[in-house]
C-alpha cells in the first residue's frame, strides 16, 4: 500500500480510510515541512518581542485577557493540556484514533497553526508506529473544537496519558520509549494548536460516511432480492419515472435495482400478476434510497472541504503579517451535516424494515408466515423484524439534531456551540444499527427467495444470493438466527467476496 502524503490542502476521504483502517504509512511533504517551519520562526518572533497575541502569551477562553509572562509561556501550554483533558465515557476505536491523529496532523502541516516540525512529526511517527491515545469519547460541545478529547490525544506528546499499543493499554512515556519516539515539551502556542479544531468531530464523521455509502449500494442489493421475493413489481423503476424527476440519486438507484433483477425468472413467472400497484416501501425505493445518495453526496463534500481547512485558533499568516483570532474551531458546517447524515441513513433502516415486515405478512408476500414452512412450532424470522423495528426506532431518536443545541461555556465567552461531536457520535450509532437492519434484509430476502424455488431471481440478485448461501444455509428449522446475522454483515464489509 502506497503511503499517504499530508500537505494541508490534498487528503481525501479514502486517505483518511487507508490510515485508519489498513494502516497505510504517512509521511510529510516537503512544502510542508517549509510552511510549517516558515509560520514556527513568526511565532517565535512574536514570543521575542513580547507582543501581546492571545493562545501564545495569554490565558484562554474567557481568560483571554490574562498576559502570561515570557518565562511562563512553556508551563503555560502544559496546563492548558492537562486542565482540559477531562472527556469522560467509553473510548473511541482505534480506527476512529488514527483518523483523528491523521486530521490534526494535516491541520498543521497546513502551515498556519504556529508548532513546530517536530510537533507534526511525532504525530505521523505515532501513526506509524501504531502509538494509539486513549481518547474518551464524550466530553466536547463542538465549538473552540474538540477541546477535551484532543487534549487526551496530546498528553503522550508530554510523556503522560495513556495509549493503546501493542494490543495493551499502557502508559504513553512507556509506550514513546518501547516505539523509540521521543516525547516533547510544549513550546509557545503548541498546546493550543494540538486542540483547538474540528478534528474529531471530522474523523468520525468521515468514518461514518464512508460506510453509509457502501449501504445505498446494499440498501438496493437487499431491496432488489426482496422486490423478487415479494413478488412485486420492477415497473415503477421504469427510465421514463426517472428521467422526469431529475434527482441523480433517484435515477442511480432506479438503474442499480433495474440491473440487479433482469433476467429473473421469478419475475416472469408473475408477470400477469392482477396487483395495480406494490406498498411504497418495494415501489419508491428508488425515491428514498436515491435521496439518500444524495444527501450523502452533500456530506462529501463538507468533509473534503473541513479535512482540509485550518481550524485552530488563532491563525499565524507570515506572508501578510498577521496573527488573526476567529472562528474556524466552529464546528457548525460538520454539526449541520452529520446531523443531515443520520437523518438520512435513518430512512435507508426505516424502509428496510417495512420491507422486512412485508416479506413475512402472507397478505403483501404470498410466502408463509415468518418465512417458515411450519409456522406455530416453528418462530422463523418472527424476531429478525422485532429487531430491526427495535433499531429503525432508536434511529428516530437519535436522529433529533444535535446541533439544534447549544449551552454557553466558558463564561459565556464561547456562547453558542455547534455539539458537532455529539453530532458525529450519533451519526455513528445510525449507520451501525441501520447496517444491522439492512444485514437482517438480506437474511429475510434469501428466505423469501428459497420459498420461491425453484424459480431463479435475476442475474445480480442470483450472483448476491450465491455468495450469502455459500455461507449461510437455509432455515429449515429455529436456529440461532443472531449467527447468521453475524456473518452476514462480515459479508457485507467484504463487498460479498470471500
Amino acid at each position: 500500500m502506497q503511503s499517504v502524503i499530508i500537505d494541508g490542502d490534498n487528503l481525501t476521504l479514502e486517505d483518511v480510510k487507508a490510515v485508519a483502517l489498513h494502516g497505510a504509512k504517512v509521511r510529510i511533504h516537503p512544502k510542508s515541512v517549509n510552511k510549517i517551519k516558515k509560520c514556527r520562526r513568526y511565532v517565535e518572533k512574536i514570543v521575542e518581542t513580547e507582543q501581546t497575541v492571545y493562545g501564545i502569551n495569554t490565558g484562554f477562553g474567557s481568560l483571554c485577557n490574562r498576559r502570561i509572562s515570557k518565562k511562563d509561556i512553556e508551563k503555560l501550554q502544559e496546563n492548558l493540556i492537562l486542565s482540559h483533558a477531562i472527556s469522560v465515557g467509553p473510548v473511541f476505536s482505534e480506527e476512529e484514533v488514527r483518523a483523528i491523529m491523521l486530521l490534526r496532523a494535516n491541520v498543521l502541516a497546513k502551515g498556519f497553526s504556529g508548532v513546530r516540525l517536530q510537533i507534526v512529526q511525532t504525530l505521523v511517527e505515532m501513526l506509524n508506529k501504531g502509538v494509539h491515545p486513549m481518547i474518551p469519547e464524550k466530553g466536547s460541545v463542538g465549538a473552540s473544537g474538540d477541546l477535551a478529547p484532543l487534549a487526551f490525544m496530546t498528553l503522550p506528546i508530554m510523556g503522560k496519558g495513556w495509549v493503546f499499543y501493542q494490543g495493551r493499554l499502557m502508559e504513553g512515556r512507556k509506550a514513546f520509549k518501547k516505539a523509540k519516539i521521543s516525547t516533547l515539551k510544549l513550546s509557545s502556542k503548541e498546546g493550543l494548536a494540538l486542540i483547538n479544531g474540528t478534528c474529531v468531530m471530522t474523523a468520525i464523521g468521515v468514518l461514518s460516511l464512508l460506510k453509509a455509502e457502501r449501504l445505498t449500494e446494499l440498501a438496493d442489493m437487499a431491496g432488489a432480492m426482496s422486490l423478487e421475493a415479494a413478488l412485486c413489481t420492477p415497473t415503477a423503476f421504469d427510465p421514463n419515472v426517472q428521467r422526469v424527476r431529475e434527482h441523480p440519486g433517484q435515477k442511480k438507484s432506479a438503474e442499480n435495482l433495474v440491473k440487479l433483477i433482469r433476467g429473473s425468472q421469478i419475475r416472469e413467472f408473475h408477470k400477469a400478476c392482477p396487483k395495480v400497484q406494490d406498498p411504497y416501501s418495494f415501489r419508491c425505493m428508488p425515491q428514498v434510497h436515491g435521496a439518500v445518495r444524495d444527501t450523502l453526496s452533500h456530506v462529501r463534500k463538507v468533509l473534503e472541504t473541513e479535512v482540509n481547512s485550518a481550524t485552530d485558533n488563532p491563525l499565524i499568516f507570515p506572508d501578510e503579517n498577521k496573527v488573526i483570532s476567529a472562528g474556524n474551531f466552529h464546528g457548525e458546517p460538520v454539526a449541520l451535516a452529520l446531523d443531515y447524515l443520520s437523518i438520512a441513513v435513518s430512512e435507508l433502516s426505516s424502509i428496510s424494515e417495512r420491507r422486512i415486515a412485508g416479506l413475512m405478512n402472507p397478505a403483501i408476500s404470498d410466502l408463509p408466515a415468518f418465512l417458515t414452512k411450519r409456522p406455530g412450532l416453528n418462530s422463523g424470522f418472527m424476531m429478525t423484524q422485532i429487531v430491526a423495528a427495535a433499531l429503525v426506532s432508536e434511529n428516530k431518536c437519535l436522529t433529533h439534531p444535535a446541533s439544534v443545541d447549544s449551552i454557553p461555556t466558558s463564561i459565556n465567552q464561547e456562547d453558542h456551540v455547534s455539539m458537532g461531536t455529539i453530532a458525529a457520535r450519533k451519526s455513528r450509532e445510525v449507520v451501525n444499527n441501520t447496517e444491522n437492519v439492512i444485514a437482517i434484509e438480506f437474511l429475510a430476502a434469501c428466505q423469501g427467495v428459497d420459498l420461491r424455488s425453484p424459480l431463479k431471481p435475476g442475474r445480480g440478485t442470483e450472483k448476491i444470493y450465491q455468495k450469502i448461501r455459500k455461507r449461510i444455509p437455509p432455515v429449515e428449522a429455529d436456529r440461532l438466527l443472531v449467527l447468521d446475522l453475524v456473518k452476514m454483515k462480515e459479508l457485507m464489509r467484504k463487498g460479498f467476496e470471500d
